[in-house]
Formats: structure tokens, C-alpha cells, sequence
């Protein structure tokens, strides 16, 4: 299997929902929502691709950094790359149901852990959706992280229960996910909440606590302060809101803020290896990868899902080597142009 097979394999089980287009930038699929594009003009969407692209990379070959190393502890566990598995759900009506919800479930946990690394899983209009990605990771020892819409706080309290009875590493909301066009359609009902609520949500459970869609420094303080145990930097991959910046216009400031104090993680528009060392040398310690890994799972599960990170780690790798970085840590700023 090779990342061309995939492609076309994934470009037929997605026909009518995703074109597996030569550059995902979402120019061709601006306003499909439900779908696998960004809401309304895409404006979110693209920024996300076009923030990255400004970034230009300093290129140094006089050093030692001959074989990088790529490893990460995550909540004591060590992963052999800092790219994870974003959490997705909708596979019946955003991305046309060729594979369903457990079967991508289990295809992104596994494939996640066969690349050495962690895969999220989500939660949708149908409750369901939830359950397969939790019985996904328990599948797997735990060695996954579920996260929870922003419901109403007594749902929110059961999805947890759910979670830590399998053993999950942690657990998230993608609190990005409060605008979700698709949920409203589906009858259930979210939306924002207090930084009372969050704090009640977050000491609810023993479970390291995700707060995902954080994209201005007051909230990320705010997090903080309710006892995340690590942030996603996120627009929810430009489909909640219209004409958000990219997610690297916004990284460099909320990381140099949060300062160390807890993992901070980022998504939307990473494209390659090379999109990764970019996001790291902006603050991020991971990555989350979207829209590149459905077009894995449809094209070749699980497989195609270790194949995709394999080969963006690999590129993280090149690109460490051809600007001086022998551990990620020494990923920072001074390798952007």
C-alpha cells in the first residue's frame, strides 16, 4: 500500500462528499457543511491552510542533528511522534458512510497505535457516535482519548462516566464544537459554557482534562484557571465559525502564555511533516491531524492511517535534519523564516 493507492481508493468511497483534492485548502469544497468543507465562504478554512503556508523555513546543514528524535511523554506515556489522530465523527453524513462509525473508530485507534501514537475519537448528533470511539479505546487498553460535545451538563457527566469506566489516558471537550450547524440539525443540543460550568465539568473526573478550540490568549488563561490539563488550538477545522484566523496566526501567542505549564496542542490545515515542525516551532508540543486522515481511513483503515502519520513523521524527520533539530524541543522560532 502506498499513499497514491490510497488516494484513489478514498477519492471513490468519498465520491459526493470529499474530491481528494491535489492541495486540501478548501477552496473547492467552501460551504459544504454538513460535508467535509468549511462554513460558508470557508474563509476559516482556508486561513488555516494559508497561515501555514507564510511560514518559510530556515535551513541549516552545518550540525550534529543527523538522526532527530521525534519521541513525546504524553500523561506518562510515550509516543514515538508528536501527531496525533484529531476527533471525528459524522461519517454518515459528512463524509457519505462508506465506512460507519465503529468501523472508524476502530480504524483510527489502531492506526494511531500501530504508528506509535494516540488517535482522539469524538462525539456527534447521534449519541452512539460516542460510545463506538469510547468501546474503540477500551478495546485497546485505554490507550485513547474520547472527547465530548459541549451538552448540557448532566450529559456531559455521563459521557465522562462512560469514559473513565473504559479506562481511557484522558478525556476532552471540543468546546469549539458549540456553534455545530450539524448537531442543531440532529436535535441535540449544545452550546457555550461558564467558566463556572467548565471548572464543575473538569473536577468531576480524575481523568487529565482537554479543552479543545481555544483561539485567543484570555480563554487560554481561562483554561488554565478551570484546571485544563492541556489545550487544542482550534477553529474546529473552519466549520462553526466564518472568518477566524488561522490556527498559526494565533498558536505562538497562546503557547507563549501558557508558557509550559501544561501541553499545548494544535490542528487545522497541517498538510505534511514539514506543517508539523511549523506548528512546533510556533509553541505547539502536538500535533492533531484531520481531514488528511479520513482521506487514510477511507482509502485504506487502519493501514492507511499508519501509512499517513508514518510518512508525515518521516518528513518531520527530513525537515528536522535540514534545520538543526536533534530533539523537538529544539524545534523554535529561530527555524522560521
Amino acid at each position: 500500500m502506498d499513499m497514491k493507492t490510497v488516494r484513489q481508493t478514498a477519492r471513490e468511497k468519498l465520491k459526493g462528499f470529499c474530491r481528494v483534492c491535489p492541495e486540501c485548502n478548501g477552496k473547492a469544497c467552501a460551504g459544504e457543511v454538513p460535508g467535509m468543507g468549511g462554513l460558508g465562504t470557508a474563509a476559516s478554512f482556508k486561513s488555516n491552510v494559508q497561515a501555514l503556508a507564510e511560514f518559510r523555513l530556515n535551513m541549516r546543514t552545518i550540525h550534529s542533528a543527523k538522526n532527530p528524535d521525534t519521541r513525546y511523554k504524553f500523561f506518562g506515556q510515550e509516543i514515538s511522534t508528536p501527531i496525533l489522530g484529531a476527533p471525528i465523527t459524522g461519517n454518515t453524513y459528512n463524509m457519505g458512510g462508506a465506512l460507519n462509525e465503529e468501523e472508524w473508530a476502530e480504524a483510527i485507534i489502531q492506526g494511531c497505535i500501530t504508528a506509535g501514537t494516540l488517535g482522539c475519537t469524538g462525539d456527534g448528533a447521534d449519541p452512539a457516535m460516542y460510545n463506538s470511539g469510547v468501546n474503540a479505546i477500551a478495546k485497546a487498553q485505554g490507550r485513547g482519548i474520547p472527547f465530548i460535545k459541549p451538552r448540557e451538563q448532566e450529559d456531559v457527566f455521563n459521557y465522562l462516566r462512560r469514559a473513565e469506566e473504559a479506562g481511557v489516558l484522558a478525556v476532552g471537550m471540543d468546546i469549539d464544537g458549540a456553534g455545530l450547524v450539524t448537531m442543531a440539525l440532529k436535535g441535540q443540543p449544545v452550546g457555550p459554557k461558564t467558566k463556572d460550568e467548565m471548572k464543575t465539568i473538569i473536577a468531576s473526573t480524575s481523568l487529565p482534562f482537554i479543552v479543545k478550540g481555544i483561539m485567543t490568549v484570555d480563554e487560554a488563561e481561562m483554561a488554565l484557571e478551570m484546571g485544563a490539563a492541556a489545550i487544542v488550538v482550534s477553529n474546529h477545522g473552519g466549520r462553526v465559525l466564518d472568518h477566524t484566523p488561522g490556527t498559526a496566526e494565533t498558536l505562538s501567542e497562546i503557547a507563549a502564555l501558557v508558557d509550559g505549564r501544561i501541553p499545548v496542542m494544535v490542528d487545522g490545515g497541517v498538510r505534511s511533516g514539514t506543517d508539523v515542525l511549523k506548528m512546533l516551532a510556533l509553541g505547539a508540543d502536538m500535533v492533531l491531524i484531520g481531514r488528511p486522515l479520513i482521506i487514510a481511513a477511507y482509502g485504506g483503515g487502519a493501514e492507511g492511517i499508519s501509512l499517513a502519520i508514518n510518512t508525515m513523521t518521516n518528513e518531520l524527520k527530513q525537515a528536522m535534519i535540514l534545520t538543526g533539530c536533534t530533539t523537538l524541543k529544539d524545534i523554535t522560532m529561530d527555524v522560521l523564516f
